[in-house]
């Protein structure tokens, strides 16, 4: 139907480009609000899959989640039945702006064809980082961002006789990725530009991090570059090469992060943050553009703590990206107000958490600040099971404000970051945290939590400073 008949019939047009989660998201929630007759939505997907989480790929790795349909919330059959017109290994491959059409390609055929819209919702997502160097697209070499990717490393460790891993990174994907190997039973390497793993910690916590990948038998390589991969006779990857040194592979994960799949928004000339995010206003439009929507990885959005545009690749954000996306198409109104930064991992039975600004964040911001670090209990100390944890905040100078914090711990430590994230949203003091009536019982938390012990630590601390 052409852009002409579907006005002629009342019916406007819809088109996605991004089957992932706010992507589908937009789409579904638009349906709910607008019928077929009023609302035709099609949707463009490049690769084999919809609507899945991508964050629980490490785990069917490893074999927690015991197969890749677990992970698909929705199929494309089933968007389908809704009256969304998914088109699956259809890649677009342009963005006409002032004819408000798209160009995509099917990816087996390489058939091409132009399809107009009255809306149009970009959600392509977010790429591994996979860095220029020697070797880097050998065979055994794997980026985990997609389900496909996942379905390709285990038809690889299927397939491969030795034993030895190497993970490039140790951010959240390299930390997670490592457990999945370790959990298979290989000999795990983790190789990392860092002075310590996760750098979305501050390097005392980070340190943490380490020390215990390290007690559960993964060799930590901190402060390497990787210069190159090489190659056996076989054209198979069989090492990973830093400037000092040379570590054998069977397999390598790169786990080195992702940046925002922008490239088709900038060759449409749509507006570009400074982390290469499209920037949109709280309604989830793209700036100046009417009818032009963004959400989910390729989006940068606003962080309520310092007051800065942020790059986050998660999909609790890409959802609620996608439903309020979906609830302005579809007539309604709804905004996205921006984030804090929250986000918890774990490897084996390590629990690491963080929410707000890190140190470097927060004098990057111009702020001025105290930090407080302490140790505590997951639970009342003679209660069994009680494991150790360590809570560290910071609190802004004069006003107490709060401004992050970082966990790390056993079980019981992740989840309570929750507490800071609503505090920092609803911009509570340090002071003021220290009164919040927090459930205890000794199986659940000592007398004192240890979020609100870290809390009275920084509120004396402000109090210290005194400007």
């Amino acid at each position: 139907m052409s852009m002409s008949g579907a006005r002629e019939t009342g019916r406007r047009r819809l088109v996605v480009i991004g089957g992932d989660a706010a992507g589908m998201s937009a789409a579904s929630q638009a349906r709910r609000l607008k019928g077929p007759r009023e609302l035709e939505i099609v949707a463009f997907e490049r690769g084999h899959f919809t609507s899945y989480s991508a964050c629980g790929i490490p785990y069917w790795v490893s074999g927690d989640v015991p197969g890749r349909d677990q992970l698909i919330a929705r199929t494309p059959e089933e968007h389908r039945a809704r009256g969304i017109d998914l088109r699956l290994r259809t890649e677009v491959t342009g963005i006409d702006v002032a004819g408000g059409r798209v160009r995509a390609r099917d990816v087996d055929s390489g058939a091409e064809s132009w399809t107009p819209y009255d809306q149009l919702v970009i959600a392509t997502g977010a790429r591994p980082v996979r860095p220029d160097l020697p070797g880097v697209d050998a065979p055994g070499v794997h980026g985990v961002q997609t389900l496909d990717d996942g379905e390709a490393l285990l038809g690889t460790l299927a397939r491969t006789r030795g034993r030895r891993a190497v993970v490039v990174g140790a951010g959240y994907i390299g930390v997670e990725m490592a457990e999945a190997l370790i959990k298979r039973g290989y000999e795990v390497t983790v190789v990392n530009r860092a002075e310590e793993p996760m750098s979305t910690l501050d390097p005392d916590m980070g340190r943490l991090v380490g020390e215990a990948m390290e007690g559960m038998g993964i060799t930590m390589v901190n402060g390497a570059e990787v210069t190159g991969l090489l190659t056996g006779d076989d054209g198979r990857v069989r090492a990973v090469v830093t400037r000092d040194a040379e570590f054998p592979a069977d397999v390598v994960v790169l786990g080195i992060g992702v940046r925002p799949q922008t490239s088709l928004a900038a060759a449409a000339g749509l507006p570009l943050g400074s982390h290469g995010g499209l920037l949109t206003d709280r309604a989830m439009r793209v700036r100046g553009h009417e009818n032009i929507w963004a959400g989910g990885d390729c989006v940068e959005v606003l962080d309520l703590v310092s007051g800065q545009m942020r790059h986050i690749a998660l999909g609790t954000h890409a959802n609620k990206h996608g439903q309020v996306i979906g609830t302005n198409v579809g007539g309604g109104y709804a905004t996205f107000p921006g984030v804090v930064g929250t986000a918890v991992s774990k490897i084996c039975d390590l629990e690491i958490a963080r929410t707000g600004l890190r140190e470097k964040d927060a004098r990057r911001a111009g702020l001025r600040f105290s930090a407080v670090t302490i140790e505590s209990t997951s639970r009342a100390g003679y209660y069994p099971g009680a494991s150790p944890m360590t809570v560290k905040m910071l609190a802004e100078h004069r006003t107490g404000r709060l401004l992050g914090v970082q966990i790390v711990g056993r079980e019981g430590a992740g989840k309570r970051v929750d507490i800071a994230a609503v505090a920092l949203t609803a911009g509570m003091t340090v002071e003021q945290m220290t009164a919040l009536d927090l459930g205890y019982a000794p199986p659940f938390s000592p007398v004192w939590d240890p979020v609100l012990v870290a809390a009275r630590k920084a509120a004396a601390k402000v109090r210290e400073a005194g400007v």
